[in-house]
């Protein structure tokens, strides 16, 4: 039986949320921001320890707030589908004060508009630009502990310029959501929680560029509700 998630992805704009995305399902990175305007809808398939699962990635750009009930969903395009998700991805920038206060307004009204007697949708809260550790602003330790102990979210720091912990991060979804199949993929002691074809990737600014992974191939990315074109292939992880 095939599995579907609906995942959402907010983030301040410029974080490198959208090249988050790209990178986990297209293997590239563009150095040119490009602001994302419009909401978009990536349709890929994952197979993860021989079990294939459907993401349906909803890319919103940043929006000014979490709409409080539906009818303010659906009345603003860009936040259309945003309150019916099984997962949230909440990305900041590890250089920027200000988009991590975002990302805790944003999950702090998540909170506050989430339906009451429903079970807690899942938060993961992501530090992009880890390339740029010497530019960080608040020390990891700080930020780790106050989203695992306090906030009770998943966290991951990745590159999405130098492809680091990308499968981590959507290996971490796949638990959040309730793949119980996957539970046994862990990301503790240094572990990437996904194979790769030849060895392991260094962390960012520490050797060769890491490879990309094998056996993704392009999906279609139209703007929702536009579903994939037939011929395509899952993502191996």
């Amino acid at each position: 039986m095939v599995s579907t998630y609906r995942v959402a992805v907010l983030g301040a704009r410029g974080v490198g949320k959208s090249a988050i995305v790209r990178q986990f399902l297209y293997n590239e990175f563009s150095e040119v921001c490009v602001p994302t305007t419009a909401r978009r809808l990536y349709l890929p398939a994952v197979v993860m320890n021989g079990h294939v699962h459907d993401l349906q990635i909803l890319d919103f750009p940043p929006i000014s707030a979490f709409p409080v009930n539906t009818l303010q969903e659906w009345a603003d395009t860009c936040c259309r589908g945003l309150r019916s998700v099984h997962a949230y991805i909440l990305v900041y920038d590890i250089c920027c004060f200000d988009s991590f206060e975002y990302v805790k307004t944003i999950r702090q009204q998540i909170l506050e508009t989430r339906v009451i007697g429903t079970s807690e949708t899942p938060i993961i809260i992501v530090g992009n630009k880890r390339d740029l550790q010497r530019g960080r602003v608040i020390p990891r330790w700080n930020v780790s502990h106050l989203v695992r102990k306090t906030w009770k979210c998943g966290y991951v720091e990745c590159s999405a310029k130098y492809n680091w912990h990308i499968l981590l991060l959507f290996s971490e979804l796949l638990k959040s959501v309730g793949c119980a199949r996957c539970k046994h993929v862990h990301a503790a002691g240094g572990a990437w929680g996904l194979r790769r074809p030849r060895g392991h990737a260094p962390p960012p600014g520490r050797g060769k560029r890491p490879r990309a992974a094998r056996g993704s191939v392009p999906v279609t990315t139209r703007s929702a509700p536009l579903l994939s074109a037939p011929g395509w292939l899952p993502l191996v992880l």
